[in-house]
């Protein structure tokens, strides 16, 4: 995934993708030592993904970066 697309998650996102990622990371490690894992650049990936997510949410506790705003339904009235 692109940063960019962490960045537009919120924090309870950030940290249920987080737990996803370790858990695949996880997967793919057992994989990869029972030779079952064909694309060894998988392990790379799902490492720097983790590392972009990790890194999101640090920025958002030092407040260089903030939660995107809840998105709000926009109501338009037509005039006649």
């Amino acid at each position: 995934m692109k940063a960019s697309n962490f960045f537009e998650m919120s924090n309870d996102e950030l940290n249920l993708k987080l737990n996803e990622l370790k858990e695949e990371l996880f997967n793919l490690r057992f994989k990869h030592k029972a030779g079952q894992l064909e694309n060894a650049n998988q392990l790379a990936v799902c490492k720097k993904d983790i590392a972009r997510v990790k890194t999101v949410i640090r920025q958002r506790e030092l407040g260089i970066s903030q939660e995107p705003a809840k998105a709000a339904k926009k109501t338009t009235k037509k005039s006649k």
